[in-house]
């Protein structure tokens, strides 16, 4: 007698083999699933780097914009050069000097210090312009005083009036790109300067 295989007995093993193919697919896919999650998470990721990278370049650049807008913008930055004091009998001597301008917008706080071999000055001053009106205060360190400014200009060229209880001077200040000169004229012991620096 012959025994035929039944449906069940045929069916079992291809049974068995369909649900490992299942499980080994469902675990290929689990796979699949943490491999994209973990993908999307990288990506946000350096999305969000980029995005907070950009943000503080441009935050950057916006305050530099705004400190190098406006009527003192020219004046920018350190300037170093040479010129002649001019004493009050008359005599000069030469001199070595140094400027450093900060504008931010409509303010500038400025320092001008020339020295030579027996002579020096210290002028530092805080100043503000309102359309092409200038006004501020000013302060000499080697001499101890100080007092106002007012004066009219725009664009890096500059002439104003320093006074003092005793002490006036005018001073003119012409920008040109990286070239400047400045003339102080003054009625006490020193009579004034001229100057030309560059940065």
């Amino acid at each position: 007698m012959v025994h035929m295989p039944t449906v069940n007995s045929a069916a079992t093993p291809d049974r068995g083999s369909g649900m490992e193919h299942l499980q080994a697919y469902r675990a290929a896919g689990g796979g699949k699933h943490r491999a994209n999650k973990l993908f999307g998470t990288n990506l946000l990721s350096r999305r969000l780097l980029t995005t907070a990278a950009v943000l503080f370049v441009a935050s950057i650049a916006n305050s530099e914009s705004k400190a190098q807008v406006g009527p003192f913008a020219p004046m920018a930055g350190t300037w170093s050069g040479s010129g002649t004091a001019i004493l009050d009998d008359g005599s000069t001597e030469r001199i070595r000097c140094r400027a450093k301008y900060a504008p931010i917008g409509p303010t500038m706080e400025m320092s001008l210090t020339c020295a030579s071999d027996a002579y020096k000055f210290n002028l530092a001053a805080n100043v503000k312009a309102e359309g092409s009106a200038i006004t501020g205060s000013w302060s000499e360190a080697s001499r101890n005083i100080s007092g106002s400014l007012l004066g009219r200009g725009g664009g890096g060229n500059f002439e104003v009036v320093a006074s003092a209880a005793g002490f006036n001077a005018n001073i003119a200040l012409r920008t040109s790109g990286s070239k400047q000169t400045v003339t102080i004229r003054a009625d006490s012991q020193f009579r004034g300067a001229n100057i030309s620096m560059s940065r």
